[in-house]
């Protein structure tokens, strides 16, 4: 199974693709970052990372996305970004991977370390120990999406490929919505 673990932003979107067998083993593909630039207005941005989100979909052929949840901080207005960049990349993903997933931050960590609470560098340290890397891939948000995708690796053992019609503006009618409604998404 491919999994394509997304870190969301507006300004990066970390990325990683792993590929998990039939033993349960994962291995690194591909890791990275969607960088847009802050001079550009926020809806360029916005098709950037979908374009990104697009191009990376269309390169790996992932079997599920796995996508963190947006946890708030302090500075809403920073939070309602990302959550609108984090939207254009769960409608872009949706669209065409058979599976799409949401962690929270807490059920990323659980699943990496055991430990609910553990910081960001005890997450880090433990996926480059899983995935076998040699260093702690950079940028952060590249290390944190493949935490996400290993989360979805460790916690699913049991997820299979499953058919999946791709609904775009160009085909979609009024009964085809009950079977979009009816798409797994799991949290």
């Amino acid at each position: 199974m491919r999994i394509l673990g997304i870190d969301p932003g507006y300004a990066i979107v970390g990325y990683g693709v792993i590929e998990k067998d039939e033993k349960g083993k994962c291995t690194v593909l591909d890791y990275g970052a969607i960088n847009t630039p802050k001079e550009e207005d926020f809806p360029v941005r916005l098709a950037m990372i979908a374009d990104g989100m697009k191009a990376l979909i269309n390169k790996f052929k992932p079997d599920a996305v796995a996508v963190e949840e947006l946890f708030f901080n302090q500075n809403i207005t920073t939070g309602i970004a990302v959550a609108e960049a984090r939207g254009v990349i769960l409608c872009t993903a949706i669209q065409t991977v058979p599976m799409v997933y949401e962690f929270t931050p807490m059920q990323i960590k659980l699943s990496i370390t055991g430990f609910g609470k553990a910081d960001k560098k005890q997450v880090q340290l433990m996926t480059k120990s899983v995935l076998g890397l040699k260093s702690i891939p950079k940028p952060d948000d590249a290390a944190d999406a493949l935490a996400v995708a290993l989360t979805l690796a460790q916690t699913n053992t049991k997820l299979k490929n499953s058919e999946v019609q791709v609904f775009t503006n160009n085909n979609l009618k009024k009964t085809d919505i009950k079977e979009l409604a009816k798409r797994k998404t799991t949290k």
